[in-house]
C-alpha cells in the first residue's frame, strides 16, 4: 500500500527512516522544500505537498501534535483512506492529557475523519527511539487500536516493515487507554529521567 507521512518532526522524520526502502513511501510537510531535502537523503522516498501526498495515498500517517492532527482529518482528500493517528493529547506544560478516560485524541480524529478508517499507533514510541538498530527493537510493541480488522493489519504490516513487534488491542476505544499509556511513558523518560530510550511492554509470566 502507498504510505504518505504528513508532518516532519522528530517523530515523522524517525518513522520515514525505519520504513525508506521498506515501503512506497512518500513524506509532507507544509515546507515543501523542507520535505524534497529530507526525502532526497532517504533511499527510495519522494516527497510531495501535502494535498498530494494525501491524493495519492492508501494509508495517511498524521505524524502532528493533537490539534494539528485533528484540524488535518478533516480533509475530504482523506475519505476512504486509512488514516494512522500517532499524537497523545498532552497539555501544553506536559503536566498531564488534555483529555482522556470519555473519550481520545483517536477517537475524536475518527469524528472528524467521519470517512476514513483511523488507527491508533506509536503513540508510546519516543522518536528517539527510531534512532536505534532495528534489530535491538524487533520486539518493542507498537500497540494498534482501529474498528476495522483490515485497515489495522495494513498498519500492523507497516510497523513490522518499521523493525517493531505488533500489539493489538481491539477497537478505537482502547485508545483511551493507550493515550495515558503514551502519557506515563513521558512521564518516566522526562519528568523522572529515565531518558527517551525506553517504551511500555506487556511480559508473559510463565504458570
Amino acid at each position: 500500500m502507498k504510505t504518505a507521512i504528513i508532518g516532519l518532526g522528530n517523530m515523522g522524520k524517525g518513522l520515514a527512516k525505519r520504513l525508506a526502502g521498506n515501503a512506497d513511501l512518500t513524506v509532507a510537510s507544509r515546507d515543501v522544500a523542507a520535505a524534497a531535502a529530507f526525502a532526497a537523503g532517504l533511499k527510495n522516498v519522494k516527497s510531495a505537498s501535502v494535498s498530494d501526498a494525501v491524493a495519492g495515498a492508501d494509508i495517511v500517517i498524521l505524524a502532528l501534535p493533537y490539534a494539528a492532527a485533528l484540524e488535518a482529518a478533516a480533509l475530504p482528500a482523506l475519505k476512504g483512506k486509512i488514516v494512522v493517528d500517532i499524537s497523545n493529547p498532552v497539555k501544553p506544560d506536559f503536566s498531564g492529557l488534555a483529555i482522556g478516560h470519555t473519550t481520545s485524541a483517536a477517537e475524536e480524529i475518527q469524528k472528524a475523519a467521519s470517512g476514513s478508517q483511523v488507527v491508533k499507533a506509536f503513540n508510546t514510541i519516543f522518536a528517539g527511539v527510531f534512532e536505534q538498530s532495528a534489530a535491538s527493537t524487533k520486539s518493542v510493541p507498537v500497540f494498534l487500536a482501529g474498528n476495522d480488522e483490515a485497515s489495522v493489519d495494513a498498519v500492523a504490516d507497516l510497523v513490522g516493515k518499521a523493525g517493531f513487534a505488533v500489539e493489538k488491542t481491539g477497537g478505537l476505544d482502547a485508545a483511551k487507554l493507550l493515550e495515558p499509556l503514551g502519557m506515563l511513558n513521558i512521564r518516566l523518560g522526562y519528568g523522572l529521567g529515565r531518558g527517551t530510550a525506553i517504551a511500555p511492554n506487556w511480559l508473559a509470566i510463565a504458570a
